[in-house]
């Protein structure tokens, strides 16, 4: 247990160090940094030798293990190539410093920066460079580990370095998926409101108009009618105001439960506020009703709600029938009308458009056009996952 302990405990003070080192050098340019460096390192490596009175040319071999260092970010590879041989040129000399720092920090900077095949190329040429720097000049075993122990120590801080750039670039790409996530969430859910908005006003606001077109006729020859008449006027636009209501406390945070929606429970006040405008509108169901997602609840009244209201401003209608057919894997909502007038929307208009988003968003397919009795909206729906 103890030598795990004390890989442990190693491991944690290298990353410890490497994030250390790493925050201190990041407030200072890539540049500024190399420059400092190579400047320590080649007085670190040059300035021994000058000091001892070596010759001209150790001196200049001292200066080739220590200078390249400040390319080393463009072009580790070489740099390792050129300072290691000429630190292993030093060793055999008996003229290398007090420690390999030009291979250290190349050691560093290819663990940190390189690819994996480089690195592991780098790595073993690394090693074989030690052990001749270490075998040719015969030097004591207490040599071995400390060159090793400077050599794996400068590898690990660069790892620690590639691997906590790995973590930053990973966090970073998920705060950019996510933001992009909630964006995608806020543009469906503005146009959900949209398309409830639409559904809302175009039946609502359309109804309530034909009705009070047709109300003064009966004011004086059936005032009864004339009545009933104004009492849906009135009843349309309570609904409709709800209905607005809900959609902007959505926009404002308020109110975001899809409970608050209307679903297929409402589908029958949709065809009796219908009747009261004066269509022989019926509902009918076939099947077993089965529980559904709130999202299929909620496309499906807005089907029927289009289609009525497509029904009552184009069509020239004086029937309507809507159906819900259940079966094990679809609800199938069709609404037929006996309209003799112009045509409904054309395919692009707002209305059949947003019915179609709603409909394909829930996995299903829309059929519209007409028919031998009039106009025919049907909409089939995969009853998905049961809320």
């Amino acid at each position: 247990m103890r030598p795990i302990n004390a890989v442990t405990r190693a491991a944690g003070a290298v990353d410890d160090v490497t994030r250390r080192v790493t925050e201190r050098f990041e407030r200072f340019s890539p540049g500024a940094v190399d420059l400092v460096l190579t400047a320590v390192v080649t007085v670190v490596t040059v300035g021994p030798a000058v000091l001892t009175g070596q010759s001209w040319w150790v001196i200049v071999v001292s200066a080739v293990a220590s200078v390249p260092v400040l390319w080393r970010r463009h072009a580790p590879i070489t740099v390792f190539l050129v300072v290691g041989p000429a630190m292993t040129v030093l060793a055999c000399l008996h003229a290398m410093p007090d420690l390999p720092y030009g291979t250290v920090v190349c050691a560093y900077t290819i663990a940190a920066y390189s690819p994996p095949v480089r690195r592991r190329a780098a790595f073993v040429s690394g090693t074989v460079g030690i052990l001749l720097s270490l075998v040719i000049p015969d030097e004591s075993p207490d040599s071995y580990a400390y060159a090793a122990m400077s050599f794996l120590t400068a590898w690990a801080l660069g790892t620690g370095v590639r691997a906590r750039r790995a973590q930053i670039e990973m966090l970073e790409e998920r705060a950019r998926r996510l933001d992009e996530e909630r964006l995608a969430a806020l543009d469906r859910e503005r146009l959900r409101i949209a398309r409830d908005m639409h559904d809302i006003v175009t039946h609502s606001v359309g109804a309530m108009i034909v009705q009070a077109e047709t109300g003064p006729l009966f004011t004086g020859p059936d005032p009864a009618r004339a009545d009933a008449t104004f009492a849906t006027i009135a009843e349309t636009g309570r609904v409709a105001v709800q209905q607005l209501r809900r959609s902007l406390d959505t926009l404002r945070g308020e109110s975001a439960d899809p409970r608050h929606q209307p679903g297929i429970e409402a589908i029958a006040d949709l065809v009796e506020l219908s009747r009261r405008g004066g269509l022989a509108a019926s509902l009918d169901e076939n099947g077993p009703r089965r529980a559904v997602s709130d999202d299929v609840g909620v496309t499906a009244y807005r089907v029927v709600q289009e289609a009525l209201a497509n029904t009552m401003k184009h069509a020239r209608a004086t029937g309507v029938r809507v159906s819900l057919r259940w079966s094990d894997q679809l609800l199938t909502v069709r609404v037929s009308d006996d309209g003799a007038g112009p045509a409904h929307p054309k395919p692009g208009g707002y209305g059949l458009l947003g019915m179609r988003e709603r409909v394909t968003g829930n996995g299903g397919t829309l059929r519209h056009g007409p028919s031998d009795s009039g106009f025919d909206v049907a909409a089939e729906l995969p009853l998905g996952q049961r809320s």
